[in-house]
């Protein structure tokens, strides 16, 4: 993670993903195929545009 990095949000990752559906998003993650990433109080989760890219 570098100082200046990016948080995206799912729907960011969704689109640079071009339109995958939230649930397969949330079905690689499961599985360990998609970064872990941090999950807010509210329930939210963001992804380090670094983590990402990786």
């Amino acid at each position: 993670m570098k100082k200046d990095d990016k948080l995206m949000t799912v729907p960011e990752i969704l689109d640079e993903l071009g339109g995958s559906s939230r649930r397969t998003f949330y079905r690689w993650r499961e599985t360990g195929k998609a970064p872990e990433g941090l999950k807010l109080p509210n329930g939210e989760i963001r992804i380090y545009r670094s983590e990402f890219d990786a």
